[in-house]
């Protein structure tokens, strides 16, 4: 302005004829007490030293500044008292803010209570993003975290699709904390041996499992009737007794000496008719099944109990990535995750009880880690997996869920209003933004914050977990990233092991 126009009329356009609005929008407030080094001053601190008055601490605003009120910027300080010191064991820094790039914190344990989820559209940085949470929950150390790795992209080194730089992986760091699992007797993921393989007995596979994949394998309404039948007539052995039968028929000769085609011992439609089953609905439900029989991680007598094993990792501290490997169709992910999350949820709810009727140790809590998070909770799915269940009930047996989505609007609305923290880069789709905002105050003015974040730069953070919504510029995933994370553990470990030597 100065260097355009004289200074005497630059001064004349400031705040007249050129001005901005600002949109006051107050969301915190903290109880400063009276003036510093009054009388009334000190009266205030003894009372609180004494027990008689609660410390000040961040409240939800319940009024508006006074008129003239001085605004100032926000200093370290100032962030620091809002989400936390950096310094302070269990919060992570997940960012800077944009302007003065003071450490944004998120609260780990406050994390951990509830589920939460990490959004953003297709190629806005959502992996590593991820990827930054996931390091810091593995760091925090308390809670086991179960990532099932639809796309084989947190557990070993990757390259990255865009700028094709390595990329670190979460057993390259924590080691033997992460447990890596290939799907299937003998799978390897990028050529990298596994810490074991995850092979699915035929015993395990119940008939709600089946009825998950609805959808998937375009079952008929009269399935869950015809698995019901499967199920009384041969018990946990009915995947394996259904698979084994034939469709084949025999020719035999009726008293008059007329010959006809019956159905062989052995086939679908024999046992159909000796159940009172419908032939063609049994006969349907099979060839649906096929796309299932022929799975190689489907077995009926595994080499070993993985499930048990990855169970008792999760229970024991350490982290376990369940990587896919060949098998990234949505048929394997929704039966895998689905089933093992069964499994998992049976054994915390078992746990969680017998701490508290029997007194026995404390479950460690758990984060289990869905990619793709709307093929499994979606509208039609969600009544019918183990995850809606989780999202609603399961903080109270100590599991939660990260949820990872570019399409968060396509999530079941009773799931996304249990999310806790929601942390979201950039959003096009006005559905998605409206289903990240969802159950929020101040909708209007948040969706301004989501449509202005730079892809791959910004994210926001709101919900439950944080105290105050707040865009912030993301941490890169680099060396540097894991220098400050790890850095200072490493220095103990050294020190640790002098002390141990007697030096």
């Amino acid at each position: 302005m100065e260097g355009r126009f004289p200074a005497h009329i630059a001064q004349a356009l400031h705040g007249q004829t050129l001005y901005a609005n600002l949109e006051v929008l107050p969301n915190l407030m903290l109880e400063v007490g009276p003036e510093l080094g009054t009388a009334a001053y000190k009266d205030w601190q003894g009372k609180i030293a004494a027990g008689l008055k609660d410390e000040p601490r961040i409240l939800p605003v319940k009024n508006v500044p006074p008129h003239h009120a001085q605004v100032f910027l926000a200093n370290e300080g100032d962030i620091a008292e809002i989400f936390g010191d950096p310094n302070e064991k269990g919060n992570f820094v997940i960012g800077y803010t944009r302007e003065q790039n003071h450490p944004v914190c998120i609260d780990m344990e406050k994390f951990v209570q509830r589920s939460s989820g990490v959004f953003g559209a297709t190629g806005t940085g959502k992996s590593f993003l991820t990827r930054l949470v996931l390091a810091g929950l593995m760091h925090y150390n308390k809670a086991s975290v179960f990532v099932l790795d639809m796309h084989n992209e947190y557990g070993f080194d990757d390259v990255a699709s865009d700028t094709k730089k390595a990329v670190t992986g979460l057993k390259t760091k924590f080691g033997s904390k992460v447990r890596i699992v290939g799907l299937g007797g003998g799978a390897t993921i990028r050529t990298r041996n596994p810490d074991f393989n995850l092979e699915i007995s035929t015993g395990d596979i119940s008939t709600s499992d089946i009825e998950t994949l609805m959808r998937e394998l375009n079952l008929r309404e009269t399935t869950p009737t015809t698995l019901n039948a499967l199920y009384t007539s041969f018990r946990d052995a009915w995947f394996a007794e259904f698979r084994a039968m034939n469709r084949d028929t025999v020719v035999i000769e009726d008293e008059r000496g007329k010959k006809k085609e019956v159905p062989a011992e052995g086939s679908v439609a024999a046992w159909a008719l000796a159940n009172g089953v419908n032939v063609a609905a049994a006969e349907g439900l099979h060839d649906k099944l096929r796309r299932l029989f022929g799975k190689p991680y489907i077995v009926d007598k595994p080499a070993a109990d993985s499930v048990k094993e990855i169970i008792a990792s999760l229970e024991n501290g350490q982290h376990v990535v369940l990587s896919f490997g060949e098998h990234e169709s949505d048929l394997d992910y929704l039966l895998v995750s689905n089933l093992l999350t069964r499994k998992i949820r049976n054994a915390w709810e078992h746990k969680t009880n017998a701490f508290r009727t029997h007194g026995k140790e404390e479950p460690r809590p758990l984060v289990i880690v869905v990619e793709e998070a709307h093929k499994l909770l979606n509208r039609e799915m969600a009544a019918q997996t183990t995850f809606a269940t989780i999202a609603r009930e399961l903080r109270k047996y100590y599991v939660t869920l990260l949820i990872v989505d570019q399409r968060p609007s396509q999530i079941y609305d009773e799931v996304m209003s249990q999310l806790g923290t929601r942390i979201s880069g950039w959003l096009g789709d006005e559905d998605d933004i409206h289903a990240v905002l969802s159950g929020l105050a101040g909708r209007e003015a948040l969706r301004g914050m989501l449509a202005r974040l730079q892809p791959k730069e910004d994210v926001l953070l709101l919900g439950w977990g944080v105290p105050m919504p707040l865009p912030v510029r993301s941490r890169r995933y680099d060396d540097e990233f894991w220098k400050e994370l790890l850095g200072e553990k490493e220095k103990r470990s050294k020190e640790q092991n002098l002390k141990e030597l007697g030096f």
